[in-house]
């Protein structure tokens, strides 16, 4: 039988989201049902309620940063049972035959990964689903493991905002005596600054805000740099062997480039929405990389989250009622938020 989920959609893109049933499907073999407890909110999914990217199909249910507890399983799950606490990222599926998907890193899907929400189901054509909705029923090959160790509703947004910071620092393999920039201080540059103090990095924060100098030592940066202060930005010229950029807004990648060691690399983890103007300089002479990086596959993930319970690590959230998602949405757009907003998903009952 199928699982009616109570949730807030998007009706349209110019429509602000609201109270919606849905219909979770029957388990199939492999499948297991989630009552979900938070869901973070991330920046893509004001992107894709207001379908600023194209492509949005509505009504729509964001949502891919989901913490929950198992509440029924398939005949043929092994790897999970009732009562599990579990997460849900931005996958809920992938291919699974393709090198990417073979290699462990689904979300390079060679046909596309599915997304957990907005996107299109592999057996029934279906549109997915995400977590701003009281269940989710997923495949238990994309369902992670959550300690209790620490607190569920900041644990949430490790599924996106976690896994994006994470899976590039442990690709270049970021560890001690490493020098390390983090560009931007928000959803992403916050978690990014954390975990590669935990690696043991020596961490830089860049941000154009004198007022978030201060929050970034709180979080582990050794010492902050207002990045359009000329003369503080030239006292650390071929110096960084990594620079994560995890600014979604148009800015100037050169400032940056110019900052790393010879053979140093800079990787994108926002997405502007204007190409940048790259000088091939600083490239060519110092044997520089400039890179990008998309969240992690499956594996990577738990490895994540198993190293953020070891060290201890979550995010900063600022929790709500998920009547207030609207003003959310809002309040992100101007960076009002320090630095997640996660829902609690018992509110839906009241909403």
């Amino acid at each position: 039988m199928s699982i009616t989920s109570l949730s807030y959609a998007a009706p349209a893109a110019s429509v602000p989201l609201a109270p919606f049933t849905i219909d979770r499907r029957a388990l199939r073999p492999k499948d297991v049902s989630i009552d979900i407890l938070y869901c973070g909110v991330c920046h893509s999914d004001v992107h894709q309620a207001r379908d600023e990217w194209g492509g949005s199909k509505f009504p729509m249910v964001p949502g891919h940063e989901i913490v929950g507890r198992i509440a029924a399983v398939g005949p043929e799950v092994k790897g999970f049972k009732v009562g599990d606490t579990v997460g849900v990222g931005c996958m809920v599926d992938s291919c699974r035959t393709c090198a990417a998907c073979q290699e462990g890193v689904e979300q390079y899907c060679e046909k596309g990964f599915t997304g957990t929400y907005n996107g299109k189901d592999r057996h029934d054509g279906s549109t997915t689903y995400g977590g701003y909705s009281s269940h989710i029923v997923v495949d238990e090959a994309f369902v992670l493991r959550v300690s209790d160790k620490l607190p569920l509703n900041a644990v949430a947004p490790l599924l996106c905002a976690g896994i994006t910071t994470y899976s590039p620092l442990r690709f270049w393999k970021v560890g001690p005596g490493d020098k390390v920039g983090v560009v931007g201080l928000g959803g992403l540059g916050h978690m990014a600054v954390k975990i590669a103090n935990a690696m043991g990095a020596h961490v830089v924060l860049f941000t154009t805000s004198p007022s978030k100098v201060a929050d970034a030592v709180r979080l582990g940066a050794k010492e902050a740099v207002i990045s359009n202060d000329k003369k503080a930005m030239s006292a650390h010229l071929n110096s960084f062997d990594f620079i994560i950029d995890c600014v979604s807004a148009p800015h100037d990648l050169n400032a940056y480039m110019v900052l790393l060691k010879r053979e140093g690399t800079m990787t994108l983890v926002g997405v502007p929405d204007k190409p940048p103007t790259i000088e091939m300089a600083p490239l060519v002479f110092k044997r520089r990389h400039l890179a990008g990086s998309l969240i992690g596959g499956v594996a990577e993930t738990q490895e994540m989250l198993d190293f953020c319970a070891e060290h201890g690590i979550v995010s900063d959230v600022e929790v709500i009622d998920i009547k207030h998602i609207n003003e959310a949405y809002d309040r992100m757009v101007k960076s009002d938020v320090k630095y997640r907003f996660v829902i609690d998903i018992a509110t839906l009952k009241a909403a």
